[in-house]
């Protein structure tokens, strides 16, 4: 068909486009004039496609058809006008001059809604469903009979921007181009509007869009989200009118901490906070908005309220008056009809768009790699003079976010300075517990006495209860779940990068809080943490489903395809052998996927989760930070674990601990809500020792399989199978080599060997070695507790260990290796042994043959095989266990799995 597109806008250039595709004949686009010199996307794809465009300033004059006009747009010979999004007022003697006479696009469900406002009113009514109308044109007011349309729901915070983008746009341009199809075809409806349910709303413009205050929450955030942006939901305050956007309900806003704000009209004073501006309806339920705007068109996060005022200009250096003349170009650029860029030149009072705003945030990208921009900071600061002191401020690490306030426990130690937050952290700051109740923590290398530590609440639930409130509503109502993957990827990295800016003060806390070597924990315990962080940063845009052909529907018209999605609310509780490195696997797994947390650190070494939380919390992004909860737990009795595990907003439960705890959470987990859990719980995991190894590497990897950390490793060899021709040369040689190892101070760099992490847990292994001796096992080192103060226990060796023995079976989780012969040629028979136990989290073997090493690999039942090494983990490789040392994996693509839930979507066709 021969069409005229009348119309204007993004949107409507997408129309053309589109009908071009289809095959139809543009005979003339009729847009409307340059702004500001730049011509109307329609026009500018028109004139590159040679289509005769026609740009009238107006079509009637006093309400007559202007007779050259029409005669123009008569001269094209139309056979069809589509008229997307028009704003024009076009004559009848256009409208019904084609043969197939005039369709409109509106955005709304006629007969509701008509008028040029329409999704404003579909919003500010509250309405549940939306959509857009094609249309036949006549002489009323989008009256005409109705040709197509499409609806969708309408979520609870929507804006015109979201509803548009989401649903009116790219379906707008389809329903469009099938109406289109549907007159070629011959087959396109007529069906008259019914009058029932019409409604007709004026133009939202400025001076009509005031907020009532009077009336329920929901009615206010419906007002603001439907004028939102354009024409702007106003009120005064202080006097002036100021603009609110960025409108959401809240759930518990009544609970909301910061300044009071005094509104007139309004049941109750706004409070500023640092997430936005809660509001109050007449029915004492919130809203909270997130960004104003004042009279002189300034606009702020609604956080910055009481502190807009207070930033002094900051004087550039050379090297950033070199940034502010590059980007004073790029201004110049883009706002062509601007003779020249003054400080203050006003960027969309020149003319820009929002195509430009996204060009500025690339240009500034190029320029500045580390200056990451959001669009909204475009919109905040809208003069040449203000946009760039954002610039500089973000630059240099200043963003003007509300600074975290940390109450510090302070130690000179280690050669520097190092900084311990000591309060429970709970969406997004460092707060007391309910009661303000303590504990103290101890340092395992002297037995000396910390300053006290913020302790849950015992005989209330009413903290980790916070907790899990404010995980919750991050997920639902927050950033960090929408928040584009890629983005969340360059969060969680720059997290990793923090912690390794950090690293030194980290390994330091966590040696005088677990006792684990400073050099150990420099490498390990935070740099694997770090490494962590990287890795899966890198997962976050790479999560993906999958397309399923089914067979079984007829006709076979069908597509199917799968979505991975964000569990929720994750809880995480950890152990005390490995403080920051346990909740990294777990964590960053769990961030990637979208979720948010609730982490319990153990009671012993709650330090590095802490100020990893206070790093998390200055990690330079407060709208997308995850809330979370990073503190100990109170004594034994596991209250706040057994909260996490009974808490029905609690989605998953990562745990890494005992088998008897494992057991009774999973337990729980199952009674409270049936919620996904993963578990790693204990091990006694063999080695095995051929006689054809290498003797050397099996010696130094024997010893690391159980002495790394102390011992306090769950992969550690809980037991050691030497073949016999090789026994005692095998013994002979660890004993040398154990009497060489330096037992002290962990911050000391020659130590081998630090302290065991806590009191408890050295009399366990006093205990552990005592029963060893009684049931007839060769003690032939250690076994006793050092005699000096803290908590120090000696490396220890035992043979003899036959397979009934308590020392045989259960671990030690400590710096004790048992040793058994097996007889030379036995393999199917040592293997039998290696697995006659509950458990399965790791095994190893040594030997030269690699027949020999495969075929034993095989038949070792554990979650990981090492041959020829030992603790040998890395980021991309899953880890986890089989039988009671628990399910589930860390690390590796695997631990993804573990915090997301796979929907299928099938699609008749």
């Amino acid at each position: 068909m021969k069409i005229a597109v009348i119309g204007q806008s993004l949107f409507g250039q997408e129309v053309y486009k589109e009908l071009r595709k289809e095959g139809h004949n543009i005979v003339g686009v009729f847009t409307i004039p340059d702004k500001d010199g730049k011509a109307d996307p329609l026009a500018t794809e028109a004139e590159k496609d040679g289509v005769a465009v026609f740009k009238f300033p107006r079509w009637r004059v006093k309400g007559q058809a202007i007779p050259e006009v029409v005669d123009q747009y008569k001269a094209t010979g139309a056979e069809l006008n589509v008229l997307p999004f028009c704003s024009q007022f076009i004559p009848m003697e256009v409208i019904d001059h084609p043969q197939h006479g005039s369709i409109i696009y509106h955005p709304s469900l006629l007969p509701r809604h008509r008028g040029a406002s329409a999704i404003n009113w579909t919003l500010i009514h509250g309405d549940k469903k939306g959509g857009f109308t094609v249309f036949w044109a006549d002489d009323g007011l989008d009256t005409g009979p109705i040709l197509l349309q499409r609806e969708c729901d309408v979520e609870p915070d929507d804006t015109v921007n979201t509803i548009y983008k989401r649903f009116l746009f790219p379906e707008g341009v389809k329903g469009t181009v099938e109406a289109v199809r549907l007159i070629a075809e011959g087959k396109a409806p007529r069906i008259t509007q019914p009058q029932e349910g019409a409604t007709y709303e004026c133009i939202q413009k400025k001076d009509n869009s005031k907020i009532d205050w009077n009336q329920p929450a929901e009615a206010i955030h419906n007002w603001i989200r439907g004028n939102d942006k354009v024409p702007g939901a106003w009120a005064k305050v202080d006097g002036q009118k100021v603009t609110f956007y960025g409108s959401t309900l809240v759930n518990n806003g009544t609970a909301a901490k910061g300044e009071p704000l005094e509104i007139p009209g309004a049941s109750r004073p706004g409070i500023v906070t640092k997430a936005g501006l809660v509001l109050f309806g007449n029915d004492g339920k919130t809203l909270m908005v997130k960004n104003l705007q004042f009279e002189d068109g300034k606009m702020i996060a609604a956080a910055q309220y009481f502190r807009s005022g207070s930033s002094a200009a900051v004087e550039l250096t050379e090297e950033e008056k070199t940034f502010a003349q590059q980007m004073r170009d790029v201004w110049q650029s883009i706002l062509t009809n601007v003779s020249q860029i003054e400080d203050s030149t006003d960027f969309f009072k020149s003319g820009a768009a929002s195509m430009d705003v996204v060009r500025l945030v690339e240009e500034v990208k190029l320029r500045a790699s580390h200056c990451q921009l959001q669009n909204e900071d475009v919109y905040m600061n809208t003069t040449f003079q203000d946009f760039i002191q954002m610039c500089v401020r973000k630059l240099r690490g200043e963003d003007d976010e509300e600074e975290l306030v940390v109450d510090y426990v302070e130690k000179n130690i280690n050669n520097m300075t190092i900084k311990m937050p000591h309060q429970l952290f709970i969406n997004g700051e460092f707060v007391d517990a309910e009661g303000g109740k303590t504990y103290q923590t101890i340092n395992p290398t002297d037995g000396t006495v910390g300053k006290s530590e913020r302790e849950r609440e015992k005989e209330r639930p009413s903290t980790p209860l916070m907790a899990v409130a404010a995980a919750k509503e991050a997920f639902e109502e927050g950033e960090w779940g929408k928040m584009n993957p890629r983005d969340r990827g360059r969060l969680i990295y720059k997290l990793a990068d923090l912690m390794e800016e950090h690293q030194e003060e980290l390994a330091t806390i966590e040696a005088i809080d677990s006792g684990a070597v400073y050099t150990l924990a420099l490498k390990t315990h935070v740099g694997m943490s770090i490494q962590t962080f990287r890795y899966f940063a890198g997962w976050c845009d790479k999560i993906q489903g999958s397309t399923i052909p089914i067979n079984q529907a007829r006709p076979n018209r069908n597509l199917t395809f799968t979505k991975r999605e964000p569990i929720g609310v994750c809880a995480i509780v950890i152990p005390w052998n490995y403080p920051l490195m346990m909740l990294a696997w777990k964590t960053a797994a769990c961030l990637t996927a979208g979720n948010t947390v609730v982490l319990k650190p153990a009671q012993v070494t709650p330090l590095t989760a802490l100020k990893f939380a206070e790093l998390a919390a200055k990690g330079g992004d407060s709208k997308g930070n995850p809330q979370s909860d990073r503190n100990e737990p109170p004594p034994p009795g596991a209250l706040v674990g057994q909260r996490l595990s009974d808490h029905p907003d609690v989605r998953k439960l990562g745990f890494t601990g005992s088998t008897e705890i494992g057991k009774h959470i999973m337990k729980s987990c199952a009674v409270s809500n049936v919620k996904k859990v993963s578990l790693e719980l204990g091990g006694k995991s063999p080695l095995i020792i051929f006689s054809d190894c290498d003797m050397d590497k099996a010696v130094r990897m024997g010893m690391s399989s159980v002495f790394f950390n102390k011992g306090e490793n769950c992969i550690a060899a809980g037991r050691l199978f030497v073949e016999d021709t090789i026994h005692d040369q095998f013994v002979k040689k660890v004993v040398e080599e154990v009497k060489k190892m330096k037992i002290g101070d962990p911050l000391d760099r020659s130590t081998d060997h630090g302290p065991q992490n806590h009191k408890a847990h050295l009399d366990k292994l006093v205990e552990y070695c005592q029963t060893g001796v009684k049931e007839g096992a060769t003690l032939i080192c250690g076994g006793k507790q050092v005699q000096r103060p803290g908590f120090f226990f000696e490396p220890t060796l035992f043979t003899d260990v036959q397979d009934h023995m308590y020392i045989a079976k259960e671990e030690s989780f400590g710096p004790v290796m048992i040793i058994s012969k097996f007889k030379s040629g036995d393999v199917d028979d040592v293997l039998r042994r290696a697995n006659d136990t509950e458990y399965g989290l790791a095994s190893g073997v040594f030997t030269r043959d690699i027949s020999k090493a495969l075929y034993v690999s095989e038949r070792l039942n554990a979650g990981t095989v090492f041959v020829n090494t030992y603790n040998k983990t890395d980021v991309a490789s899953p880890f986890g266990g089989f039988k009671q040392s628990g399910f589930g994996k860390d690390l590796g693509q695997e631990a993804l799995n573990e915090y997301l839930k796979t929907k299928a979507v099938t699609i008749e066709y």
